[in-house]
């Protein structure tokens, strides 16, 4: 069988599953509703949080009733904030929440509903802060939830802030000291200093706003259907019932009181974080996704790696495939030189904007061609550091290029490089972690979900930690014992 046979049987071995996976994903609907899928940052209490493994909040209940009412199955993404009007601008989703401020410069990217609430800017410090007012926000470094209009606000007319992936991040980073102050919207403002009494919250407010729904441009229907249901619910009282109903939600704490040390406090804080409502299940199915991306990115990452491994060590050995070795050569100087965040990002808003695929085959696809760049030269340094004259007693014992290559070169230089390829599998486990900025629930975003309902970091955070430094031990502690059986080997 010739070396591409070969290669594009692996191909399909790596590929089909993954693509059977995203079928499977995409042919689940019943087919009796259309789908609406909404995105939303869901740490963003009121209007988005996660309670009991599904997305609440004002702005889903909201949705999910003018779904109701139109014959709609609604379907919810988590993304950050930063994410969510580009990804209904691209069409992967078809309405944007996450208390939306209607803005001019937003206006030219999509369409705003009517505004279903009005909301304000306030400013929240920590006790000890002293006479605090809004003309200190010129001279104290200030912290923002990115890409908010809080952000603008701030940047426009006082100083550059510190900036912030979620609310929850933001209070944290108020909480140890890192800013000194926080402007955020209102209502998940009042939450964060409910749940933390060394927060308060300045009187005066800093801006007034309304929040609406995006909806892309190139949907007008929606748009009407929207503003039309929305009018409804506002004449017969159902819009005032469901945001009351959410607040009060959002209101109640499920965190035991305790009395004690810090063994107690600790106590306390474990069942918060991972007792109370299963918070668990956030880590334990984030681990799973992150293993299955990172098995199959891996595996592809080999297979690219080995196309491109030996098309270079070729066109260095003979001089052939000159085009090749340039398409090649572009390949690794592009996928080195960019951040897999940028890739993923890229891949999943612009290659497949227009194509409903499952996000973990986006993942795999993205980390398998960043990985393949990386395997690409560790594959060709263990094929261009044995002796040349392999492949001449090859040639000299009547077997092609290509068999010398397959069944004498490459078997020798695959082991060589396998603990460096196994290395290369603990990077890539670890770079998965970005897998979020795509709405993927893997562990780091499992670790995400459970801080925005507890805001408390330290717990999840250090979970997350400890079950990625289990992995990599575990892995670490296989590679070892493989080197050293290589050894022993080669020592016979």
């Amino acid at each position: 069988m010739s070396l591409k046979s070969k290669m594009l049987r692996v191909l399909a071995a790596v590929l089909v599953p993954s693509l059977m996976l995203a079928m499977v994903s995409g042919c689940g609907k019943s087919g009796k509703k259309r789908t609406l899928v909404m995105v939303c940052n869901a740490a963003f209490p009121p209007f988005e949080l996660v309670r009991e493994g599904e997305i609440g909040g004002i702005d889903p209940d909201i949705v999910r009733e003018i779904c109701e009412r139109n014959d709609y199955e609604l379907k919810i993404e988590d993304m950050p904030f930063g994410s969510v009007i580009a990804a209904v601008q691209t069409g992967k989703a078809d309405v944007a929440a996450s208390g939306i401020t209607v803005t001019d410069e937003r206006r030219k990217m999509i369409d705003f509903t009517d505004p279903y609430v009005t909301a304000r800017q306030r400013i929240m410090v920590r006790k000890d802060a002293g006479e605090f007012s809004i003309e200190c926000l010129d001279t104290n470094l200030i912290g923002v939830q990115e890409g908010t209009t809080g952000d603008m606000f701030v940047t426009k007319h006082y100083r550059e802030p510190e900036r912030y992936k979620n609310v929850p991040e933001v209070v944290q980073a108020l909480k140890t000291r890192k800013v000194n102050a926080v402007v955020v919207d209102e209502e998940p403002a009042r939450a964060e200093a409910a749940a933390n009494p060394d927060l308060v919250l300045l009187s005066v407010p800093l801006a007034t706003e309304d929040y609406a729904f995006g909806i892309s441009k190139r949907r007008p229907d929606l748009l009407n259907m929207f503003n039309v249901t929305l009018r409804q619910m506002k004449a017969d009282g159902t819009l005032d019932r469901i945001i009351a109903e959410a607040r009060i939600r959002c209101a109640s704490n499920d965190a035991d009181a305790f009395d004690g040390g810090l063994l107690d406090r600790i106590k306390a804080d474990f069942k918060l974080n991972f007792v109370n409502g299963n918070r668990y299940r956030y880590l334990l199915n984030g681990f799973g996704v992150t293993m299955l991306v990172t098995v199959l990115s891996v595996l592809l990452g080999i297979l690219l790696g080995f196309l491109v491994a030996i098309v270079r060590s070729t066109h260095d050995m003979t001089g052939t495939h000159v085009v090749a070795d340039a398409v090649c050569r572009c390949y690794l100087v592009v996928i080195r030189g960019t951040p897999v965040v940028i890739q993923l990002l890229i891949i999943y808003f612009v290659i497949f904007c227009s194509l409903d695929v499952s996000k973990i085959l986006v993942a795999v696809t993205a980390f398998g061609i960043n990985s393949g760049a990386y395997t690409a030269e560790i594959i060709r340094a263990g094929i261009m550091s044995l002796d040349r004259g392999q492949i001449e007693a090859g040639r000299s014992l009547g077997l092609s290029y290509r068999q010398t290559m397959l069944r004498v070169i490459l078997p020798q230089a695959l082991r060589n490089v396998l603990p460096a390829l196994g290395n290369e599998f603990i990077v890539l486990l670890k770079e998965t972690s970005v897998s979020g900025f795509i709405a993927l629930e893997d562990l780091a975003k499992g670790g995400d979900i459970i801080r925005s309902q507890t805001y408390n970091a330290f717990l999840p955070l250090m979970a997350v930690a400890v079950i990625y430094l289990a992995v990599v031990m575990f892995f670490s502690r296989l590679l070892g014992n493989l080197e050293r059986g290589l050894q022993k080997k080669n020592r016979k």
